[in-house]
This record gives C-alpha cells, structure tokens and sequence, in this order.
C-alpha cells in the first residue's frame, strides 16, 4: 500500500486559505453517492504484462470493502474500464509518439477479447453494478463513455474514486467529474501508481482544488453517519 503523504504546504493552504478545514465533507449520503472503480483490470494486475501497477494488487481488499459498504448503503458501484480499439490508436495522436513500442503493447491488452482487458477475477463485482467502458484516461471527457448520463439518471452528484492508476487514469476522471459539477473524494489508500512519490504529487495537486482526500475507513465511516432525524411538530 501506498504511504500517503499531503505536503504540509497544501494542507496549510487548504486550511487557511480554501475551507478552514481539511475535508469538505461531513457525512455522505449513500444514495446521491457512487463508488467509482477505475481500470482495475487484470492488464494492470497481472504480473508480467506490459501495463503491470503491482500495487494495484494492493488496494483490491479496500475497493472490495467499499463497494460492499456502499451496496449496503443505498450506494452504486460504477466499474470503469479501458476499451481501446484500432481507431483509438490513430485518433489519439501525442499519446503515441512518447514510447510507441510500449503503448501500443499496452493498449492491445486493453481491447476486447485481449488477457488484458476483463475486470481483475478478484474484484467483488455483482449483479446490479454499473460497468462503464471508456477510451481515454478520464471517463468524463466528452466522448469517452456514458458515464455521466448513467449517474445523472441516478440523481447521484457525489464520487469516491479508486483505482489505477492515481496519476493518469483516476486524476483525470477526478478533475474533469469536479468541473462537471460533481462533489468528488479521492480514496488514497483505494488509488495506485508506480511509486509513493507520483502517487503523493497527485492526491497533492488535487486536494487543493478538486478533490478531499480520505482514506478507505474515513469513506465508509461518512456513508455509516445516520441522517438527521426530522423534528416533529
């Protein structure tokens, strides 16, 4: 697991500058909120693969104990996967050129009928969970799934996101969800990279403006808080 690390300098300036507290929120209402699974699939799980995160295998039993919390509560589950294909190798042009050889291998393990591309065998995935295909990094830029119509369906205007990898991936889901109007939480003990430090420089950047960072047990303590009671008159 990663040791997660805030540099006190964006705690400081959270604090005195953006909430006058670390975390926005309180309490979470289960059903308005959703668990957002990013690519834990077995390309990036899987040991010896191009794409291997080994500290994705990490995170496995905290996003499984979320996503049961969250089912107990009222909560979705919305599992997000890469689906590339041939066009996404021509359309997608300045991701290519950086190591041609490596990603191209890395996405052929993310197309349909590829080792790669099926959900990690031990994610707790149910019937009655969301499962969204995307094609790029972040699930909410136009274009790269439905995700944002399924949620709206669902009246749900809050996200906790997990996942690999911290820095590509699941930042960028983060971000763009933020600037479309949803209230996002970053799990950092649910959230995967190559290294500590990548992973910290991340959750950083996106604590000051985007997102709260909690970890798994703080999550599911906001989805136990019991909702105020009416007061009867």
């Amino acid at each position: 697991m990663h040791k997660t690390n805030i540099h006190p300098d964006a705690v400081e300036f959270i604090k005195k500058k953006r909430r006058g507290k670390l975390h926005i929120h309180d309490q979470l209402d289960a059903a308005r909120t959703a668990l957002v699974v990013v690519d834990m699939q077995t390309a990036f799980l899987k040991p010896g693969l191009p794409s291997e995160v080994p500290m994705a295998r990490e995170i496995v039993p905290n996003i499984n104990r979320l996503a049961q919390a969250f089912r107990a509560n009222g909560g979705a589950v919305v599992w997000v996967y890469n689906t590339y294909t041939e066009a996404s190798c021509d359309e997608w042009l300045p991701f290519w050129p950086y190591a041609p050889d490596t990603v191209r291998a890395v996405a052929e393990q993310l197309m349909e009928g590829a080792e790669g591309h099926p959900l990690w065998p031990e994610m707790d995935v149910v019937q009655g969970d969301l499962k969204v295909a995307k094609n790029r990094f972040s699930a909410f830029l136009p274009g790269s799934s439905d995700i944002e119509s399924q949620l709206r369906d669902r009246g749900i205007d809050t996200l906790a996101i997990t996942g690999t990898l911290t820095n590509a991936c699941c930042e960028s889901t983060a971000r763009d969800a933020m600037m479309r109007n949803f209230h996002v939480l970053m799990v950092a003990d649910g959230n995967a990279t190559y290294t500590d430090a990548i992973h910290n420089a991340s959750l950083t950047s996106l604590s000051i403006c985007f997102a709260d960072i909690m970890t798994t047990d703080e999550v599911i303590a906001l989805l136990n808080v019991a909702q105020p009671q009416a007061v009867a008159t």
